[in-house]
């Protein structure tokens, strides 16, 4: 198992919940000072356990920055899921896609941890190849959908569009939420008529 992993997966009810309980006071931490003050020994004693405990589910913060990013990724690709399920023409596509990016700005604008966190993603050489691997699951469900619509397409074209097209989105809502908000906006905007142009004409 990758060092940056969690050493055990909780399989008892117990264990889920001391998990749980990991994660949810590391959140509160990073809301309160940053990732980067984030530190194991002041992340057992909120938690209520000893360092040992901790070290037996996360090998170190990197673990818990994977942990918590995970499990905003799997938000993410369920949400994108939802999105697209009910596609049925490319039409649906441009609207159903721009609603996803519109909601994931949004989110992203609301929940400053998130940003945090995917800061501490881009700060950890191992942690950025994980937002590649995400990149290709959502980019299949994207790419899936427009399969399905355009099936004389060259699917090797659908591939690397799908992957590029998600994979500049996570890039846009960093940049878009590092600048003031009128340009934020814009610059999101400007990321949906690009992406949509390009989905829409294979």
């Amino acid at each position: 198992m990758n060092d940056m992993q969690m050493r055990r997966a909780p399989s008892q009810k117990r264990s889920r919940e001391r998990v749980d309980a990991i994660l949810a006071n590391a959140t509160e931490m990073i809301a309160q000072t940053g990732s980067d003050a984030l530190r194991m020994s002041e992340l057992a004693q909120r938690t209520g356990i000893s360092i040992g405990s901790l070290y037996q589910y996360f090998p170190d913060k990197s673990a818990v920055v994977h942990a918590l990013a995970e499990r905003c990724n799997e938000e993410s690709r369920a949400c994108i899921a939802e999105g697209l399920s009910t596609v049925s023409s490319m039409e649906d596509l441009a609207a159903a896609f721009g609603a996803l990016i519109d909601t994931y700005y949004a989110i992203f604008l609301a929940e400053p941890v998130i940003r945090d966190i995917w800061s501490a993603v881009q700060a950890d050489g191992a942690l950025r190849a994980m937002e590649v691997e995400e990149s290709r699951r959502n980019g299949a469900l994207l790419g899936a959908r427009l399969k399905a619509l355009r099936p004389a397409a060259d699917l090797a074209k659908i591939d690397a569009t799908a992957l590029l097209v998600m994979h500049l989105g996570e890039a846009t809502m960093r940049l878009a939420v590092s600048v003031e908000r009128t340009e934020g906006d814009a610059l999101v905007e400007a990321y949906k008529r690009m992406a949509i142009r390009d989905l829409t004409a294979l």
